[in-house]
C-alpha cells in the first residue's frame, strides 16, 4: 500500500498502476500510469475529483500548496492528479529509440483520449471507487467528453474548462476556424504594439540572410520563429510575445527564450499526436499545413499548430519524422458517441471562453447543445488558461452550476 506524506500543508499519496498498452489486449504488453492523490489533512475520505491535464502529452500539475482551483476543489474533494499515459511519472514516451517506424506507429496509436479514459476506468475499479467526479482543462476536457461517451457509468459529475471538443467535424474545418482566431490575435497584437511590426520584419530579413542557430543547434527559420505566437491565446499572452521581441536579436536570452516557446525535446508526444486528438473517426492528413491561409501576412505569428516541417527542422523530433508522417494518414477511430452524449444523465458544467484561440467557440457551443444534462457558462472574462489564472473562482462557479436546482 502506498504511504501518504505531507507537503505544504497537503496530504499526498503516490499511486502507480499497471495498465495494458492496448486495452483490447489486456494480457499484452503493460505500461505504468502514475497518479498523485492530494487531500486536505481533514478530507482524506472526501469523494475523488480526477484531474485531466491539457496537452496532449503533458503530465498533471505538481501541487505546491492549496491555491488556485485546487484550493476550491479540496473543500469538497480529494484530488487524483493523473499523469496521462506517456507523460510525467507514467511510462514516458520520448523518441522511442530502438523501434522501427512501424513499431513506433503501432506504439503511438495507443496514447489518445480513448486509451486515457480506459486507464482511468481501470484505476477507478482498482481503487474500489463506485463513481467519481472529473475535471478536464483544454485537451483534458476532450478526455472528459470521451469519458462521457464510453464510460459514463464511472462518473458522478463532470467539469470542463476550455475543452468542449468539436464532434464529427473534419480536422480541416477545425483548423480553418482556429486560423481565424489566430488572425484575430495577430490583429490585436499589432494594434496594441505597433512598434513591433518593424521589429518582426527586421527579424525575418535577418533569418532569410543569416544562419542563426538556437542553443540546441537547430536553425532558427522564419516559420519556426512565427511559432512564438502559440501563447497569444493565454491571459497576458500578447504581453509575453511583446517581451520576447524586446530582447536583442541574436542574444543568448533571445535565442533561449525563442527555443523554449515551442520546444519538443521534453514532450515529443505533443507533436506526434496533436492533430490526432481532433481526429474523430477521420484522417488528420496534416490539416494545419493544408489549411494555412494564403492571406496571412509574413509578419503574423501562428498558433499551437503542428506542421510536418517541424519533424525535419527540430532535432528533438527527427527520430519520429517517419512515424509522424504515417500517423498523419492514419484512419483514426471515433473518440465520441453522439447518441450516448445526447442521452447523457451525468451532471456536466462547462466553461466556454468566448474568445478562445485554441478551441473554437462555435464548435464548443454546438457540442454543449448536443450533450444532455450539460450546463454551459459562456464568458469573456477569461482566456483559455482561466483555470490556471483564476481557478478558484472558475471552479467555484462550475460547482455552483451543477448544484443549482433545475
Amino acid at each position: 500500500m502506498p504511504q501518504p506524506y505531507r507537503l505544504a500543508g497537503l496530504l499526498l499519496t503516490d499511486h502507480e498502476f499497471s495498465v495494458p498498452l492496448d486495452h483490447t489486449q489486456p494480457d499484452g504488453p503493460q505500461i505504468s500510469v502514475f497518479a498523485r492523490e492530494v487531500a486536505d489533512p481533514d478530507g482524506k475520505e472526501r469523494p475523488f475529483l480526477v484531474y485531466f491535464q491539457g496537452g496532449p502529452g503533458f503530465e498533471a500539475a505538481r501541487p505546491t500548496g492549496a491555491s488556485g482551483w485546487m484550493k476550491r476543489a479540496l473543500r469538497d474533494y480529494r484530488l487524483l492528479l493523473l499523469d496521462q499515459r506517456g507523460t510525467g511519472r507514467s511510462t514516458p514516451v520520448g523518441t522511442l529509440p530502438g523501434m522501427s517506424t512501424e513499431e513506433q506507429v503501432a506504439y503511438l496509436r495507443h496514447f489518445r483520449a480513448d486509451a486515457i479514459v480506459r486507464d482511468a476506468e481501470l484505476i477507478r475499479q482498482t481503487l474500489g471507487v463506485d463513481t467519481w467526479s472529473v475535471l478536464g482543462q483544454s485537451f483534458g476536457g476532450f478526455c472528459v467528453v470521451t469519458y462521457l461517451s464510453f464510460a459514463p457509468h464511472g462518473l458522478r459529475e463532470a467539469f470542463i474548462t476550455g475543452g468542449l471538443p468539436p464532434i464529427g467535424r473534419p480536422t480541416e474545418e477545425v483548423y480553418r476556424a482556429t486560423y481565424q482566431r489566430v488572425a484575430d490575435r495577430n490583429r490585436r497584437f499589432y494594434a496594441r504594439y505597433p512598434q513591433h511590426l518593424e521589429t518582426v520584419r527586421a527579424i525575418h530579413a535577418r533569418l532569410s540572410s543569416e544562419e542563426i542557430r538556437l542553443p540546441s543547434g537547430d536553425r532558427l527559420t522564419s516559420q519556426r520563429f512565427r511559432q512564438i505566437g502559440q501563447g497569444m491565446g493565454m491571459q497576458r499572452g500578447l504581453e509575453h510575445v511583446f517581451y520576447l521581441l524586446d530582447q536583442p536579436f541574436g542574444s543568448s536570452a533571445f535565442l533561449q527564450d525563442i527555443e523554449a516557446e515551442f520546444s519538443f525535446a521534453r514532450n515529443p508526444l505533443y507533436a506526434a499526436l496533436h492533430e490526432a486528438c481532433y481526429a474523430d473517426g477521420v484522417v488528420s492528413g496534416w490539416a494545419a499545413q493544408r489549411e494555412y491561409p494564403d492571406s496571412f501576412p509574413a509578419e503574423w505569428f501562428t498558433g499551437e499548430m503542428v506542421y510536418p516541417w517541424m519533424f525535419e527542422e527540430s532535432a528533438a523530433l527527427r527520430p519520429l519524422a517517419q512515424a509522424a508522417e504515417q500517423l498523419a494518414h492514419e484512419p483514426w477511430p471515433k473518440l465520441y458517441d453522439a447518441e450516448r452524449l445526447r442521452a447523457n444523465t451525468v451532471p456536466v458544467a462547462a466553461a466556454v471562453y468566448a474568445n478562445d484561440m485554441y478551441v473554437e467557440r462555435e464548435y464548443s457551443e454546438e457540442t454543449a447543445a448536443l450533450i444532455g444534462n450539460l450546463r454551459m457558462w459562456l464568458t469573456n472574462e477569461y482566456e483559455h488558461n482561466g483555470l490556471g489564472m483564476e481557478g478558484e473562482r472558475v471552479l467555484d462557479h462550475l460547482i455552483e452550476l451543477i448544484r443549482e436546482p433545475i
